[in-house]
Order: structure tokens, then sequence, then C-alpha cells
């Protein structure tokens, strides 16, 4: 039995450190590319280039492999493709460099790794004034519509206050009176009730008024914080920010979970 265990046994053993080898990888024309890959020593030269070729881009025809040793010493050139990569002796370690031959290659000039060397698209003030579908006549239809947002950087989170301003829902200067912390509300008509616990502006979240709504049930997305900063103090999963005109105030009680089951017949 000891036997048959060792014959079984032993060669899975020494498959990852007697039949392949952990090589390193640079290209001739991209100077930051370094990789390492791990090579069986029974494939052959040619399939190893085709593995390299996917991931460089250099082509098998254009492509020469060379060998050098762990103090950088080129020991050779693997130029007998259908070779095993085991016939040039390559150790653990060691670097294999790709030579790309062709100058219309993706990989020459550079531009890869450079991206000034990309040519850019430019238009000229005049051509990109004539247009009307870019974002500097979007700004100026949005101010011109509310003048109020004229004080405020436009951002990415901005964009919700100005679609909303440009369909008359303009949170900057919506009367607010008609609400206010303690105000027991209902978000989303028929399905979340609870309590004002916050009205006012917060910048973090977006130009303009917010209410902060505690649920009477878990069904929020925070405590009262949000983005860091602690707009008001309620229970895990209570808290929700919303717009005003999400929030309905008015005398909604807490709903009884077992009120419909007291009244079904």
């Amino acid at each position: 039995m000891e036997a048959l265990k060792a014959y079984v046994e032993g060669p899975s053993l020494q498959v990852h450190t007697d039949e392949t080898v952990l090589l390193h990888i640079s290209h001739s024309n991209l100077k930051h590319y370094r990789n390492q890959l791990r090579f069986s020593l029974h494939i052959t030269v040619d399939n190893v280039k085709e593995k390299l070729s996917r991931q460089c881009g250099t082509t098998l025809d254009s492509m020469v492999l060379q060998l050098y040793d762990d103090n950088n010493t080129k020991i050779c050139d693997l130029v007998e493709v259908s070779r095993p990569l085991g016939f040039y002796s390559p150790l653990e370690g060691y670097r294999l460099h790709i030579v790309d031959l062709d100058p219309t290659s993706v990989t020459a000039g550079g531009w890869l790794e450079d991206t000034s060397l990309v040519e850019k698209y430019t238009i000229s003030d005049e051509a990109y004034n004539k247009r009307d579908d870019t974002f500097k006549k979007f700004k100026q239809k949005c101010l011109a519509e509310v003048p109020e947002m004229s004080s405020h950087k436009i951002t990415d989170n901005y964009m919700e206050d100005l679609v909303a301003g440009i369909h008359g829902m303009d949170y900057v200067t919506m009367d607010l009176s008609s609400k206010k912390v303690g105000d027991r509300c209902e978000v989303n008509p028929g399905s979340k009730r609870g309590t004002v616990m916050f009205v006012g502006r917060a910048e973090l979240l977006g130009p303009g008024f917010w209410v902060g709504v505690q649920y009477d049930e878990p069904v929020g997305k925070h405590d009262g914080i949000v983005k860091g900063h602690r707009y008001f103090n309620c229970p895990p999963a209570h808290g929700s920010m919303l717009r005003p005109d999400k929030v309905k105030v008015g005398d909604f009680p807490e709903v009884d979970p077992f009120e419909a089951e007291l009244d079904e017949i």
C-alpha cells in the first residue's frame, strides 16, 4: 500500500516545481508592461507566443522571444518555435522579453502608454457656441428658468435641482411653512408613515430644502446620518431624507398592523 501511495502522490507533488516555471514578461514597445506568467515546460514556444499575443497585441509573425536570466543577462532567442519551452532550460524567475518587429504595430509609438501622444478631438469656440446640444447652452437655459440657482456651483449632484426647476419644482425657494419638526407625515401615499425630524437645507445632498423623516417601521435607509453628517436622530433603518414635495403632513396616526385582522370577518 505504501508503494502504491508513493506512486500516486509522488508525481502530483512535483508537477508545480518540476514541470512548470514562473517567468517575468517584458515588452520592447511597452516600457511599463510588467507581468508574471507560469508556463508548462512542455508547451511549445509557438503556443507561448500565442498566449502572449492575446495579452500584449503583438502578432505572432512579428514577435521574437528572448530569454534573460535573473541577472538580466540574455541567454538566447527562442527561435525554434516547435520546440517545447523546456528545451531552452528556463529557470524560475527568468524573464521572457517580447520584441515587436512590426513598425506599424498597435504597440508602436508609445501611445498606448502616453496619452499625450494620442490625437485629441478639438473644436473652436465659434463652432462650439453655434451648437445647441452643449452643456453651456443647457446651463444657460436652467439659469434663465431658475435665476436663484446662479449662486450655486453646478455639479452632477445639482442636476436633480436643475431639472426640477425647469419643470416647476423649485426646491430652493419652496415654501416650507406647512412642514415643521414633530409633524406626522406620509410618504408615498398609503405606504410609509412617520414623523418629521428635520426641515432645512442639506447642501451635501444637493441645493435647496430637504425634509428628514423617521418612519414608524424600519423601512428607511439610515439613522439620521447621511454622507457623514447627522441631520437628526432615529433608530437604525428608520430614517430618510426626501424632497419636500414627497412628504405630506397631516393626521396620519401610526398604522396598527393588527387593525386589518380585527376588522376582517
